[in-house]
């Protein structure tokens, strides 16, 4: 959609704001609601697949059965609507990235961080497969990262719309996703629960590794290596996958649907035994899932002959010399095996003092550092005798968690690891992400995150404004931080670029990134210099609205200022009981504290400290002070005088405040 300085309403409620992101069926755009006055995500159906009468039944069906799931992990459903011969879905707009966007950036992700991330997903499955609903498109596209870092899975029951009564080569939004098929869905045959589990194994194998299990020159292909090949072993691709999460893995991707997990909450609980350090139950599954899919009949004979489940003939003569030379090879292959079992448990029962036999196993309580820096946490752990892995965070970076958790008994030298905010060490080199087709807005936001310099330039071959038709340095390559990456989008068109005037967006709710992109995609600029106001509605570093204002008709090429919140302010307490003014306080976030005056919960309150309107953050203490009996009056200078209004941009008084009656 080219911008222009009309905004399209869908439904008369639905206005667009700017195109987030296009997928294989669908164009993801930021709008507004005007009923409920709140951003949305609005996926609007591409025409080709609007005009299947039966395509359309069959989405809303599931749009609606969707739109039934309600977790923290699962994003929402607000309503289905049409609009003409636009078809649409509304979900709740989501401040984050997609997990696919993250791993172009960072590549793999330590195991930690991708067992959480895989632990919540199995999660928001096991919560729809329950109200039954299977997703049949578990993909990194679909798994959402917010800025604070909980996950999010998004399109569920969308998938079925399409893949049902649709072959892999009629529909090319399925033909998208066959690298995440489960063998069952790249067959044709019906699909459960255990299929989502085989997808969100291909998901953390990717993860792990940094590619997925199965790569071909086509869709088919890749399909075809999910039936009949058997995955990689994920540490030969990364030698630090430790071995129980990829025999979680592997279980996942096991051919057979009966020898994975048998529900997404089983596979849950075995990643958060492998993140709290316990024995995982996988085991079964991985094996099978390095099984080939057809084995050779002499190969059977072999493993049926060494295991015992078949009765061989006698041979005699020089077929049984020649019977006994394999079977001492057999032997042979037994005893190395035993050997290296043997070595295996030797050092893995030191490790865990197993072999401290008639003498006393030092043992300590790992001690609470959480939020101290990981300077601290160190000198504090090495005391007791124990170690650290601080993960690459550095010394001033402040502890959340460890790995044992506080408290917990553990003998002296166990390795404790450091989780703090600072989640990974900042790599050197920087793998330029792939941004062809994407928002333009959302590209450079993506690279600014990454360290990069985006730069935008226009040209008449490419097709979509504010869409990225080419970059350079291609995807792939490998940067620096401060090196710049040319966004190619095509130019305006003509009656846009030489119109005289243009209409402010409204960029209400944006960050400021995502606010100058879209007033320079109309051609304006944005001031270099921010106006910060309080707010109470409005998150902290957040746009409330830009001076001039939305919707006011100004010349191409003029400045724009930004009205940035600086986070809420104090609430008016002056005039309120002691008790009413306590709750008031800690309802909007801050800490009451009353002085001796404040002796009843009836006592009238008459001065407050902060001030009434000051921009404090959350969680600060607010002191009041009180007279006995009704207050004939403020007496603190934070209040406004008698029929006053606020000197506080975007408040008013409030009824009964800040003067005498």
């Amino acid at each position: 959609m080219e911008v222009n300085d009309t905004p399209r309403v869908l439904s008369d409620r639905y206005e667009l704001r700017h195109l987030v992101a296009r997928g294989g069926m669908a164009e993801v755009y930021r709008a507004q609601d005007r009923l409920l006055d709140r951003p949305v995500a609005l996926k609007i159906l591409f025409p080709e697949l609007s005009i299947d009468r039966s395509f359309v039944e069959r989405f809303r069906r599931e749009a609606q059965a969707a739109a039934n799931l309600s977790n923290p992990n699962i994003v929402p459903v607000f309503d289905w609507g049409e609009d003409g011969s636009t078809y649409f879905i509304v979900m709740e707009f989501v401040d984050g990235q997609a997990l696919s966007s993250i791993l172009r950036g960072a590549g793999p992700l330590h195991p930690d961080r991708a067992a959480e991330i895989a632990a919540e997903v199995a999660g928001a499955l096991s919560y729809a497969h329950r109200h039954g609903v299977v997703h049949r498109d578990v993909k990194p596209g679909n798994v959402l990262i917010t800025d604070e870092g909980a996950v999010k899975v998004t399109d569920f029951g969308i998938a079925r719309a399409i893949n049902t009564e649709e072959s892999l080569t009629q529909t090319g939004a399925v033909m998208g996703t066959a690298t995440y098929f489960s063998p069952e869905q790249a067959e044709g045959r019906s699909v459960d629960a255990r299929g989502d589990v085989y997808s969100l194994g291909v998901v953390l194998f990717e993860m792990v590794t940094g590619r997925p299990p199965f790569v071909g020159e086509s869709p088919v292909a890749v399909a075809s290596k999910h039936v009949r090949e058997a995955p990689p072993i994920p540490r030969e691709i990364n030698p630090s996958v430790p071995p129980a999460l990829e025999a979680i893995i592997l279980t996942c991707l096991a051919k057979s649907a009966d020898d994975r997990y048998a529900s997404a909450d089983d596979l849950r609980h075995d990643l958060l035994r492998f993140r709290d350090g316990r024995a995982v139950q996988a085991g079964a599954g991985a094996a099978a899932a390095t099984r080939p899919a057809q084995v050779p009949p002499s190969t059977t004979r072999a493993m049926a002959a060494f295991s015992g489940t078949q009765s061989l003939p006698v041979v005699t003569g020089p077929a049984a010399v020649e019977d006994s030379s394999h079977t001492g090879w057999w032997i042979a292959l037994l005893l190395l095996l035993l050997v290296a079992l043997g070595v295996v448990v030797f050092f893995l029962g030191r490790t865990l003092g197993w072999w401290h036999v008639g003498t006393a196993v030092a043992t300590v309580q790992v001690p609470s550092v959480a939020n101290d820096t990981v300077s601290q946490a160190s000198a504090t752990l090495q005391a007791q005798g124990l170690k650290v892995d601080a993960r690459g965070a550095p010394g001033s970076a402040t502890v959340t968690r460890t790995v044992p958790g506080a408290g917990t008994s553990v003998t002296k030298g166990t390795t404790v690891d450091l989780y703090t905010r600072v989640a990974t060490p900042v790599a050197t080199t920087i793998t330029v992400p792939d941004e062809q087709n994407q928002s333009l807005s959302i590209a450079q936001q993506d690279l600014r995150s990454l360290g990069l310099v985006p730069s935008v330039q226009y040209s008449g071959t490419c097709t979509q404004v504010n869409v990225v038709c080419t970059q350079s340095p291609n995807a792939g390559s490998t940067a620096h931080k401060g090196d710049t990456v040319t966004l190619v989008t095509a130019a305006q068109s003509t009656t846009t670029t030489t119109s005289a005037n243009v209409t402010i967006p409204d960029v209400s709710g944006d960050s400021q990134n995502t606010a100058c992109s879209l007033l320079g995609s109309y051609g304006l600029t944005c001031s270099a210099n921010t106006v910060l106001q309080p707010s109470n509605a409005v998150k902290t570093g957040q746009v409330i609205t830009t001076q001039p204002g939305p919707n006011k008709q100004v010349t191409r090429g003029s400045t724009v200022i930004l009205v940035v919140s600086s986070g809420p302010v104090v609430p008016n307490v002056v005039g309120d009981t002691a008790g009413t003014a306590e709750q008031t306080l800690s309802s909007a976030g801050y800490v009451p504290q009353p002085d001796s005056t404040c002796s009843s919960p009836g006592d009238t309150v008459v001065s407050q400290s902060p001030a009434y309107g000051t921009a404090a953050a959350s969680g600060a203490s607010v002191a009041i002070t009180c007279s006995s009996g009704t207050s004939s009056g403020p007496t603190s200078s934070g209040s406004a005088s008698s029929g006053s209004s606020s000197s506080v941009p975007g408040l008013a008084s409030r009824s009964g405040r800040g003067g005498a009656a």
